[in-house]
């Protein structure tokens, strides 16, 4: 019931409205918000870096309203591109394809996405294409493909362990050669198309785990790159423990080296199992958002957890 109302707040103009004129809320969110600009994101990355541990930058937005807007948020993540090779820190880049165009027009997403593509080849660097809900899943993936078959091979896509269809989704990917970002799922979805029960769910993912790891062995099980920007196939974003206890048991029962799989965690949440897992050589991989756009992103991270709906609602009593 509060996960369900918190992500009907995520897409509620009125309540963006609201909550970002509040200052307590930047301060809670600025719990999981690297800052407001590409200078504030970059001195996260490298002070993670410092740690043995890579990211992967987000510069935050969702489904632009407008041309214009698309256009220019495919310029900030060119700028961004091009500020992490002047840097030389261990990020890639992460992207929405709603933010550069989705909802509007594919070809023009397509285009921006080819623009992006073809800078990060060009510094040598890797964009990983985010799930969204499943109206644009069947989208994404097409616009994926589209780009695989141009020759962009420095990106790969992500999958929701609680939709039924992405086992098939999976399996169907892996046999194209595609690297995967596997999570949970953090929208709201229709009974028929995802598992209502968090059991099944960590099940699914626990299942979507094996058959990552499974193919990335039969090909070699490719590791992270020296640079810490190209990752292994199989990244799973989690912070379950049992999840990732899971994947380190199965891992080690079929001989995948520690280096051929990465964890990928979220900027403020659980930084004591990044460390934990970078400590024992795993490659671990913070998701570092920045941006002025933090208030979608930011509730659902309260929707996902209760305890962070606790620090968000503590703040408010904070001077």
């Amino acid at each position: 019931m509060l996960r369900s109302f918190l992500i009907y707040l995520s897409k509620a103009a009125w309540a963006q409205r609201a909550v970002t004129g509040w200052k307590f809320a930047w301060r809670a969110a600025s719990r999981f918000v690297a800052g407001n600009t590409i200078a504030d994101a970059i001195k996260v990355v490298q002070e993670l870096n410092a740690k043995g541990v890579n990211a992967t930058l987000d510069h935050l937005g969702e489904s632009t309203a407008t041309r214009e807007d698309a256009v220019r948020a495919r310029d900030d993540i060119l700028e961004l591109l091009d500020q992490i090779k002047c840097c030389e820190v261990r990020a890639n880049v992460s992207i929405k394809l709603t933010q550069i165009g989705l909802a509007l027009d594919e070809s023009l997403c397509a285009e921006n996405l080819e623009q992006i593509l073809t800078r990060a080849r060009q510094h040598g660097n890797f964009v990983r294409i985010d799930i969204e809900d499943t109206p644009y899943t069947d989208k994404t993936f097409r616009l994926y493909r589209a780009m695989r078959k141009k020759g962009c091979d420095n990106t790969g896509v992500a999958v929701q362990s609680y939709l039924f269809r992405s086992e098939k989704d999976t399996r169907e990917l892996l046999a194209e050669g595609a690297c995967f970002r596997l999570v949970k799922g953090a929208y709201k979805e229709p009974p028929e198309l995802a598992f209502p029960k968090k059991a099944d769910v960590d099940g699914n993912f626990d299942l979507l785990t094996q058959i990552m790891m499974d193919a990335s062995l039969a090909k070699g099980s490719p590791t992270l790159s020296a640079d810490g920007r190209f990752p292994p196939i199989p990244a799973l974003g989690t912070h379950d423990p049992k999840r990732i206890e899971f994947a380190k048991t199965y891992a080690g029962k079929i001989g995948l080296p520690k280096t051929a799989l990465e964890f990928q965690m979220l900027y403020g949440i659980r930084r004591d199992l990044q460390d934990a897992c970078a400590q024992e050589g795993y490659p671990v991989r913070v998701y570092v958002p920045y941006g002025t756009h933090w208030y979608p992103y930011f509730v659902r991270r309260l929707a996902e957890r209760p305890a962070n709906v606790w620090f968000f609602v503590s703040n408010f009593f904070r001077k």
